[in-house]
C-alpha cells in the first residue's frame, strides 16, 4: 500500500458566513494543492470539506498521514465517531450530530484508507498547515 501526506485547512469569515479550504497532498515529491470556497457556511464544515476533498483525489487505497489544525476534525474522526454511529447519529445528550452527512462521508472515505489523523498547532508556522491557510484565504478571498 503506498503512503501519501495530506494536510488541510479551512476558515470562514463570519459563522456562518463565506469561507474557504485548503488542502496539500503530498505523494513523495509530487505535490498537489486544492482550494474551494461556499458563500454560506461554517469553519468546521470548511474543515471536514478540504480533508473530504483530498481523499476523494486518491483513486486507491493509501496509508495516510492526514494533519490538520481542527481538534473537531482529528476527534470526530477518531473518539466520537464511533459512539455516534452505535447511538444512530445522535450525541452523548442524544442530539442529532451535527455535519452528520459529512461525517458519513468522511467515514465511508476513510474505510477505503489506513488513516492517521494527527492535530497540528494552527498558526504556529507548521510549513504545510501555513499554506493550506493561505490557500483557503485565496479561496474565500474569490468569492
Amino acid at each position: 500500500m503506498k503512503s501519501v501526506e495530506i494536510f488541510t485547512d479551512g476558515g470562514c469569515r463570519g459563522n456562518p458566513g463565506p469561507g474557504g479550504y485548503g488542502c496539500i497532498i503530498r505523494d513523495g515529491d509530487n505535490v498537489l494543492e486544492l482550494k474551494g470556497s461556499h458563500l454560506k457556511t461554517t469553519n468546521n464544515i470548511m474543515e471536514m470539506t478540504a480533508a473530504i476533498v483530498a481523499l476523494k483525489k486518491l483513486s486507491e487505497p493509501h496509508q495516510v498521514t492526514l494533519s490538520t489544525d481542527s481538534q473537531y476534525l482529528v476527534k470526530g474522526m477518531t473518539e466520537w465517531i464511533n459512539g455516534w454511529i452505535k447511538k444512530g447519529w445522535k450525541t452523548a445528550s442524544r442530539q442529532p450530530v451535527k455535519n452528520k452527512e459529512l461525517w458519513q462521508e468522511l467515514h465511508n472515505l476513510s474505510k477505503k484508507h489506513e488513516i492517521t489523523w494527527v492535530w497540528v498547532k494552527g498558526h504556529a508556522g507548521h510549513p504545510e498547515n501555513e499554506r493550506c491557510d493561505q490557500l483557503a484565504n485565496e479561496a474565500m478571498a474569490n468569492i
